[in-house]
């Protein structure tokens, strides 16, 4: 017979039961501890919170802030730094009423298809606002953001649009309120003023308000003088301005540029070309051409700044109630010189983060929407700057009814000089323009 010969019991193998080992007897205990976990969890009535939401339940809100930043003509990089230095802080601090405020940011390219891809973007990303924002292009950037019920916050006020949408909610007032309040403090200083600005749609509405305000000061109307905006000289421009006859009046004539960045590659050239045999005439401006980190860079007491008129929508750079925002440049911007706390765009768009911060917490909402923050800025939610403006509201009965400005709520302007190499507030200041915006 054959067959397998059986081994003899005393001759076989004796399987002893393996030991598990360290590592797979720990993952194991994990595991039953996850799994426990979890159950007691659903049937507590817990459940698992939603992806993307804080341990409290709180969705993250998103925003954009834009601006040109790479033209070579009037750039404003410092305000999309400025918004993420201010995300930095706002989530160090526990977020926005529990929300982790995410910034987006986006270069309008200074043209209307460059506003309208961010604006679109922004609507993409859905995003609950843009906030603290410049652009020349307010019709390619506001049809989009209206469809979508995006709020758009603290613009820089460099157009019209900004003034009548009614997803617009202003915190200055914008170009309009600089160049009437440059007309009223260069009408009391000034025997003829000239006005150097840019040759595009948003500078043709520049010489008809700075007029505004020369007339409520009793002054003759300007001298408009149109210039490129991104030009490397003007030299054209300065002898334009050097070459005229003298008023004939006992004041001075002064020349004012709003120009942007290139305001002051024009005063270095008329600077040169004055220097040349011309007539002295005094130079002023608006701030965000003119602020006090171009008069430092420029010799500050020493320079051809010194004596300069300017006008600007806020206390001076080096006033106290920017401190909170200076603490938070120095703490959470670091190394970023694009946030320069003299600018004015880096103010505005501080001021419009701050409106964002309290509207969100009144909604007081596990998910905040762009149509949630629309409501509550309608309804008449009210903030305060520290002083930095007057009280900012939005309901129908705070709009200021300036005309071709019906969305100001904020008119104020203050007159500055440079003395000593510093921006300094002259007058009592600040000074209402809501009568002469809404002159005939």
């Amino acid at each position: 017979m054959t067959g397998r010969r059986s081994r003899p019991p005393s001759a076989r193998r004796t399987r002893r039961p393996r030991r598990a080992a360290p590592a797979r007897r720990a993952l194991r205990v994990r595991r039953a501890a996850a799994l426990g976990a979890l159950t007691a969890a659903l049937t507590g009535g817990c459940g698992l919170l939603p992806a993307g939401t804080g341990s409290d339940g709180r969705a993250p809100v998103t925003v954009m802030t834009w601006a040109p930043e790479r033209t070579g003509a009037t750039d404003k990089p410092g305000m999309p730094a400025m918004a993420q230095a201010v995300a930095r802080w706002v989530n160090a601090s526990g977020g926005i009423d529990g929300h982790e405020l995410k910034v987006l940011t986006c270069d309008d390219g200074n043209d209307s298809v460059g506003a309208a891809a961010c604006a679109r973007r922004a609507v993409r990303e859905d995003v609950i606002a843009v906030v603290g924002s410049y652009s020349q292009h307010g019709r390619s950037f506001l049809s989009p953001l209206e469809a979508a019920d995006i709020p758009y916050i603290g613009g820089y006020g460099v157009t019209g649009e900004e003034f009548t949408s009614p997803l617009s909610y202003p915190v200055n007032g914008g170009q309009a309120a600089l160049l009437a309040g440059n007309g009223r403090q260069l009408g009391e200083e000034c025997g003829r003023v000239f006005l150097v600005r840019p040759d595009t749609v948003a500078g043709d509405a520049l010489p008809k308000l700075l007029d505004a305000g020369l007339a409520e000061a009793g002054a003759a109307r300007s001298v408009d003088v149109p210039a490129p905006e991104s030009a490397r000289e003007y030299t054209a421009q300065a002898e334009r301005v050097l070459a005229a006859a003298p008023s004939g009046s006992a004041r001075p004539d002064c020349v004012t540029a709003v120009l942007g960045d290139r305001t002051d590659t024009f005063f270095d050239t008329f600077r040169r070309a004055r220097d040349d045999g011309g007539r002295e005439v005094r130079i002023a401006s608006v701030l965000g051409g003119v602020d006090q980190s171009l008069v430092d860079r420029t010799g500050g007491a020493r320079g051809p700044y010194e004596g300069a008129y300017v006008t600007g929508w806020y206390p001076v750079a080096s006033d106290d109630r920017w401190a909170p925002m200076r603490r938070v440049i120095r703490e959470h911007a670091f190394d970023d010189n694009r946030v320069d706390p003299a600018d004015a765009g880096v103010q505005t768009t501080w001021i419009a983060y701050e409106v964002l911060r309290r509207a969100v917490a009144e909604v007081d909402a596990d998910r905040v929407t762009a149509r949630d923050v629309h409501r509550v800025l309608d309804d008449g939610l009210s903030v305060e700057t520290g002083g930095l403006t007057p009280r900012l509201r939005w309901r129908f009965e705070d709009l200021l009814a300036a005309r071709d400005h019906p969305r100001l709520v904020n008119a104020d302007v203050t007159f500055q000089t440079v003395r000593s190499g510093r921006l300094t507030a002259t007058g009592t200041g600040p000074h209402d323009l809501t009568r002469t915006l809404s002159g005939p």
